[in-house]
């Protein structure tokens, strides 16, 4: 099994977008980031999430999300810290069969996360919650939030680095990409601030669709 993998096999890999999000979706994530990273800081001192459940928590929404960039950068990362390039791969390839079994709640909220492009369900979260708890479900969404802001700024970037390759994205152009990677470095400290801002008033860092659908009862009973 193949245990580092070339920057350019991830950035040629694709030749379209999996997912492409706009400018107020990279914003309002990017709101979230400050909060979510005191969690993470947090959590690497009381070590309360398992680290490494943690980064497949990331792996599974970068697989959704289709974000090249940001599948190596983790892939290199989670190769560090002891994974198998078996188990990296499942992630990557959006398969399940080596997800363990005490993990299969975090990893399915991961993916539902990044299929609602950041805006999960309340039934879904509340799931997570009487899984894990309250304190333990928080770092998790919060590592899932800086997770998929990574991938909004890295499906541009990886589009832009295919393009400089000879190999530009179907539906995709110069305009966009260089507009996504210029903008997203001018609204990120904004948005920063915004989320700081929200936190002195009180407001949630987190976001939630409060609607139910037919799929609860799914969601509920795996």
């Amino acid at each position: 099994m193949k245990t580092d993998i070339n920057i350019s096999e991830f950035i040629n890999s694709r030749t379209e977008f999996k997912k492409r999000f706009s400018l107020w979706e990279m914003y309002r994530a990017f709101m979230y980031i400050p909060r979510a990273i005191i969690k993470l800081i947090g959590n690497a001192k009381s070590k309360l999430v398992d680290n490494d459940l943690l980064k497949r928590l990331q792996l599974a929404v970068t697989e959704v999300n289709g974000c090249p960039a940001c599948s190596y950068a983790h892939t290199k990362m989670a190769l560090r810290q002891g994974m198998s390039g078996e188990e990296i791969s499942s992630f990557l390839s959006g398969e399940n069969h080596l997800i363990k079994p005490e993990e299969a709640k975090a990893i399915m909220f991961a993916q539902h996360f990044a299929d609602t492009r950041g805006f999960p369900k309340k039934y879904a979260y509340d799931a997570l919650i009487k899984e894990y708890g309250k304190k333990e479900a928080r770092i998790m969404l919060s590592s899932i939030q800086i997770m998929i802001s990574g991938n909004m700024y890295g499906i541009p970037y990886s589009a832009f680095q295919a393009r400089l390759k000879g190999n530009p994205y179907k539906e995709s152009t110069l305009f966009f990409e260089l507009g996504m990677l210029i903008t997203g470095l001018i609204i990120l400290p904004i948005a920063c601030i915004h989320g700081v801002l929200r936190a002195l008033v009180g407001l949630s860092n987190i976001r939630l669709d409060k609607t139910t659908t037919e799929e609860q009862d799914g969601f509920n009973n795996k």
